[in-house]
């Protein structure tokens, strides 16, 4: 043993000879096991990860700013756009009277804002208007997060900071 014997005798695989790619090993019962890196898949949907922490930051920065909870829903909207934006806005249930939805369509070239009972009254029409239009500017030239992120800013400034701080 000290000398370098070998202490059992190994099978011949056939394999000896032959190059192998790092991270390959023949096993105990002569098959290749070869290691590979693991690559987690990227988000499915049209953002990167990039572009989707960038959303994030920009929601959360709105809502801890004003008080208001802002949320994106981006998707088909149907026929009726503005009911099926209303609909989803009630299924935030108990936030929905503080809460702040945008509703983006692309493919219909729909944007909807809905406003809760107690949000309306720090966001009017009038400043969500401008939003809007300025998202569907940024829409037009093909930036889909720019426009989402300048419209969260926009509405968040017009809705002013949070009145119970």
């Amino acid at each position: 043993m000290g000398a370098g014997e070998l202490t059992r005798e190994t099978r011949s695989t056939g394999l000896e000879g032959t190059q192998r790619q790092p991270g390959s090993a023949i096993t105990a019962s002569g098959r290749v096991s070869v290691a590979q890196m693991y690559e987690p898949p990227g988000p499915s949907g049209p953002f990167s990860t990039r572009q989707l922490a960038r959303l994030d930051e920009a929601l959360t920065l709105a809502s801890r700013e004003t008080g208001l909870d802002f949320s994106i829903y981006l998707g088909e909207l149907g026929d009726d756009s503005r009911a099926q934006a209303e609909s989803l806005h009630t299924q935030l249930g108990e936030s929905a009277d503080n809460a702040v939805l945008i509703a983006v369509s692309p493919g219909e070239r729909v944007v909807e804002v809905v406003t809760g009972s107690e949000a309306m009254h720090r966001l009017p029409d009038r400043g969500a208007k401008l939003a809007v239009m300025s998202m569907v500017a940024s829409f037009k030239e093909g930036d889909l997060i720019g426009g989402l992120v300048g419209g969260l800013r926009m509405m968040a400034d017009q809705a002013g900071s949070d009145p119970r701080r």
